[in-house]
């Protein structure tokens, strides 16, 4: 059994655990979490989508697109790429230091927190260090940046991130950067948590008044336009640039931006059509998702069986009555029997 339970033991003392045993980040959980949930929804509707009969074509956009916006204002919440930069240095690993290393530095920064990485470059025939960095500074107060920098600072964290970080933490002489993002990305996190509760009440309106749920379409995808181009408006002016080493650092608009501009723009031009169509030809627009669908009490039903009764009633044989004014019912009194008059005056005389 020798090799079996002398695994990561040195002259057979017990197994020694000395290092924490960090890895890199691949990945952000929270945003892994949220687009499982979603891609399973979907995945559901897709395997019982083949059974749907009737209204294919409406079902699978009103569905499509009402998981996606879903998925993409959670997502533009949660995420870490609205405004992006990633740069190739060659910088000192700590301060004070000549020793130079190569590397990629990028700056990810969310609605709520910025992301700094850093990882190491091959040179040459050297293979490439171990180094991965994967630094998160969130900002939700006015100065947890600040303190997450003199945290970072205790920590020894390597020289670019700390230069980088510095940019986001000062307040003063001209280093209101990271006041400025955090601004945008308070107001765009607003504008965000509106457009999740629109989302809600438009897919509740979709179950029972189809109509006012493509209203509620047109109000999402305006929230959503808002919290992009609100969030445009507000970066900072001028832009951030941040030199190392004399590599300059610029950045741009990420995905997360991009995203939630699509997603707005698809949810209320589709909104918009839908209640056009439903203005020109009422109760047209109609999916499986609502309440009582394709049942007696499907509003089409009813609208049908409405529609038999009044052309039943104009097609009889009386027609139907037409209403009749009050000088026609004065004219049109039966006639006044006098010998009726007379016998009743007899008898009240004798």
């Amino acid at each position: 059994m020798k090799g079996w339970f002398d695994a990561f033991r040195d002259d057979g003392a017990p197994t020694l655990y000395s290092f924490s045993n960090r890895t890199p980040v691949t990945g952000d959980v929270s945003i892994i979490a949220v687009s499982v949930l979603f891609a399973t929804l979907y995945i559901a509707f897709l395997v019982i989508f083949p059974g749907v009969r009737k209204q294919k074509f409406s079902t699978f956009i009103t569905v499509t697109l009402s998981l996606f916006v879903g998925l993409v204002i959670l997502v533009g919440q949660l995420g870490s790429s609205w405004h992006v930069a990633k740069q190739n240095i060659v910088a000192p690993y700590k301060a004070f230091s000549r020793e130079k290393l190569p590397a990629r530095i990028g700056v990810h920064i969310g609605l709520m927190h910025v992301n700094i990485t850093l990882v190491g470059l091959p040179v040459g025939n050297w293979s490439t260090p171990d180094i991965d960095f994967n630094e998160r500074f969130n900002w939700n107060q006015a100065n947890d940046m600040g303190n997450s920098y003199k945290c970072a600072l205790k920590r020894g964290l390597p020289y670019p991130i700390l230069t980088v970080a510095e940019y986001f933490s000062l307040g003063q002489e001209g280093f209101a950067w990271g006041g400025q993002y955090r601004a945008a990305g308070y107001y765009a996190s607003i504008w965000l948590w509106a457009s999740l509760a629109s989302w809600l009440l438009m897919n509740l309106l979709l179950t029972a008044v189809p109509r006012y749920g493509a209203y509620g379409m047109c109000t999402t995808g305006s929230l959503l336009l808002g919290a992009s181009i609100g969030y445009y408006l507000m970066l900072p002016k001028p832009p951030l640039v941040i030199y190392i080493e004399g590599a300059m650092i610029e950045f741009s608009l990420g995905w997360c931006f991009w995203t939630v501009l699509v997603a707005g723009s698809m949810c209320f031009f589709i909104g918009f059509i839908v209640s056009a169509i439903d203005l020109i030809w009422p109760h047209k627009y109609s999916t499986i998702l609502e309440v009582y669908y394709d049942t007696p009490y499907d509003r089409h039903v009813i609208l049908e069986e409405s529609h038999d009764v009044r052309y039943r009633k104009r097609n009889s044989k009386g027609g139907l009555e037409e209403p009749v004014s009050l000088g026609s019912r004065i004219l049109s009194r039966p006639p006044i029997d006098r010998n009726k008059d007379k016998t009743s005056v007899e008898l009240t005389n004798w």
